[in-house]
């Protein structure tokens, strides 16, 4: 379908020809189907027995890079589309959100660094605005109530 739209005409009438909408969603049709395959045949297992994995944080799943490069990925082919009408528009910034979604997830997975002593998340930074809440500020207090416990 991506880069052979022209085999629906097969199923059409003779002497049609594909409409800018119907080139549209075969393109974008493909591309879903090519990143779906992608992400099965990528995550399946290829060794019998499967090894178990030894995480402490529950892995991501499995399809979330090939459907947020597909998705980033439609949302550009589907911007510089014309002739389509407000169709292709649309779709990118729908599409275009889902994909900037799962860069998020992406960048962000994984587990939370907590602190044992103080019990502040270890991602946070009092850098620009004086985040009171912060690892490094919530340690200056715990020290300061360490050494006034001391004395």
């Amino acid at each position: 379908l991506i880069f052979f739209p022209r085999i629906l005409l097969f199923a059409a009438e003779d002497s049609q020809q594909l409409t800018p909408l119907e080139s549209f969603l075969t393109l974008h049709f493909g591309l879903l189907l090519a990143c779906a395959a992608a992400g099965l045949v990528v995550n399946i297992p290829s060794s019998f027995p499967v090894s178990t994995r030894e995480q402490k944080d529950p892995p991501a799943h499995p399809l979330i890079v090939p459907m947020t490069c597909f998705s980033l990925l439609s949302a550009f082919l589907s911007y510089n589309t014309t002739g389509a009408g407000s169709l292709p528009i649309l779709y990118a910034i729908c599409i275009g959100f889902m994909g900037v979604w799962g860069l998020w997830a992406i960048t962000f997975a994984g587990p939370v660094s907590i602190s044992r002593k103080t019990g502040a998340n270890k991602h946070t930074s009092a850098f620009i605005f004086g985040n009171k809440s912060s690892a490094s500020e919530q340690k200056k207090r715990w020290k300061q109530e360490q050494r006034t416990m001391e004395h």
